[in-house]
């Protein structure tokens, strides 16, 4: 009897006894949490390089936690996951006035000045509380630090570092002259972050997927899921390579090839106890701990003091924390200079090929609307989601983007016949000079427990190491995920859950040339919280590939 394999991961791993991290004895840095970035070491994960097939087929239902040898990515997975599991310990709660509260919390400025100067840094010392007055005697609110001028159109990020013991240093770089305004945002208490994380890891079931199977001029619609724990008859859509597996229900008499459209809705299920969802009322998420700051004002001073010419941003340079400031609605890295490229002459000759989510889609939206000569190509396709194609056929500039494989969440019904994961994309792409590949990973992900994104993006990390191997020349570019509304679904759709990614796509890839686009620190920077950001922070994040490219 054949048995499919479920993609449950989470219980799966629990057995391993020895990660592969620890087998090596890799390392992993133990310094305070700082956010909006933490820095961790790199796991220095060695790459798989299993081949198989794409298999699709029925079989009776199984159990979740079948019987198979752990492989070098199960054990990869979990050794991750230990790692975060340490950074992120469960935290005591008993009631909401025990978690932190950002009006009895207290700010104060470190060595406040009469006179402010561009390029100083402002730090300030946070001591946090409960809603009883009582000090806190551990980290791990998830806090956001900002810097803004709006009448300068400028903003930028901070760097907030947590010595575990309730006080935290924020840090600002005062990267223009003007009035300047200073938000500290307490996003969630650690409490609701040890909740959110422990919630995310317990099951697959926040959001429903329901597909549709065509029979001929009828359809049948059933449960489709990444772990259906069904007694029906199944159908795998299985990576057998790096074990990618979703499943439906089998519709009678009826092939699992006939799967044509699906599309998702959020479920009433939630892992958070009744007292633990009372954290994450709007009431309670993003609560301003620095009220009570007054803006400041930044001089020029040192007049005599040329500040040295920055390099122009190259591919492979790396980032700084924070990474740069929005200024007069443009983008100014830190460690480098971004010239302004001519579009057009830029792309000349080149195949872009952009592939992940709805916000990598925004890029393909702008150059069409930015180059008149680009010319969509109709493959047939219809949906928000359908795969786009545009050419310059005088110029010779060929963009495409292409959706991610399962999970793909979406209201709207989209087409299945086409969907492929990343990884395989990328093993048939012949690459070369002129071919730059950009991957936007991670919206989609959050409902589901963090194992289902470190094995995508492991999967993805070895087709991109492949794909160097054999093309060396190819450029490859991760634009970071952003952040996005604040409020809304915290359990299935938070930034605490963004963040995690984040940090950890940062850590996967940073042991192969490739550059990232840190649209985390942009889209902080402008403030945007909005899943898709503005026009302006594409514009910006599409200067920084030209740079990378040109």
């Amino acid at each position: 009897m054949v048995y499919c394999l479920h993609n449950k991961i989470a219980e799966f791993t629990e057995k391993i006894k020895v990660t592969y991290a620890d087998r090596k004895g890799y390392p992993f840095l133990e310094q305070p949490w700082s956010q909006p970035y933490i820095l961790w070491t790199v796991l220095k994960l060695p790459i798989s390089l299993h081949h198989g097939n794409f298999i699709m087929k029925s079989c009776p239902a199984a159990p979740l936690d079948p019987a198979v040898s752990p492989t070098e990515t199960e054990l990869r997975i979990k050794g991750i996951k230990e790692k975060l599991d340490q950074l992120i310990p469960p935290r005591p709660f008993t009631h909401v006035s025990s978690t932190t509260s950002a009006t009895h919390s207290k700010a104060t400025l470190l060595s406040p000045q009469d006179t402010y100067c561009r390029g100083d840094q402002l730090d300030v010392l946070l001591e946090v509380r409960d809603h009883l007055g009582r000090r806190k005697e551990y980290g791990g609110d998830f806090l956001r630090a900002r810097m803004s001028s709006p009448a300068l159109k400028a903003g930028a990020s901070g760097k907030v570092t947590d010595f575990n013991n309730g006080t935290y240093l924020v840090s600002f770089t005062l990267f223009w002259e003007g009035r300047v305004s200073l938000s500290l945002l307490l996003i969630l208490p650690s409490e609701g972050v040890s909740a959110l994380w422990r919630a995310r890891n317990q099951g697959y079931d926040r959001v429903t997927f329901t597909g549709q199977f065509a029979n001929g001029t009828s359809h049948v619609n059933t449960d489709c899921a990444l772990v259906l724990n069904s007694s029906a008859e199944l159908c795998e859509y299985l990576d057998s390579r790096d074990q990618e597996a979703f499943y439906c229900v089998k519709p009678p008499h009826i092939p699992c090839a006939a799967l044509t459209l699906m599309h998702s809705k959020n479920k009433d299920v939630s892992y958070l106890s009744k007292r633990e969802r009372s954290l994450f009322e709007r009431s309670n998420v993003g609560i301003e701990m620095m009220e009570k700051f007054d803006a400041i004002t930044v001089s020029k001073c040192n007049t005599e003091k040329t500040a040295p010419m920055k390099k122009k941003c190259k591919f492979g340079m790396a980032s700084t924390i924070p990474s740069g400031h929005v200024w007069k609605d443009t983008w100014n890295p830190v460690s480098c200079s971004l010239a302004p490229i001519e579009m057009k002459e830029c792309l000349r000759g080149k195949f872009i090929h952009l592939m992940g989510d709805s916000t990598i889609r925004q890029w393909i939206e702008y150059f069409k609307s930015s180059m008149k000569t680009l010319k969509s190509v109709d493959l047939h396709e219809s949906g928000k989601f359908q795969k786009q194609f545009a050419v310059d056929l005088d110029k010779n500039i060929k963009i495409q983007w292409q959706k991610h494989s399962y999970p793909l969440v979406a209201s709207l019904t989209y087409s299945v016949k086409e969907i492929e994961y990343i990884a395989r994309v990328i093993d048939r792409t012949g690459g070369g000079k002129s071919t730059i590949i950009v991957i936007s990973l991670g919206q989609h992900f959050r409902p589901f427990p963090i194992n289902v994104f470190l094995r995508r993006a492991l999967s993805i990390h070895d087709a991109v190491q492949r794909l160097l191997l054999r093309s060396p020349d190819t450029v490859v570019i991760i634009k970071a995920e952003n952040i996005r509304e604040m409020h809304s679904d915290v359990e299935r759709f938070s930034d605490f859950h963004g963040y995690i990614q984040y940090l950890a796509i940062k850590d996967i890839f940073q042991d192969l040339n490739v550059s990232i686009i840190d649209a985390w620190d942009i889209t902080i920077a402008y403030g945007t919280n909005n899943v898709h950001p503005s026009q302006s922070v594409v514009r910006n994040q599409i200067n920084i590939l030209l740079n990378f490219i040109c």
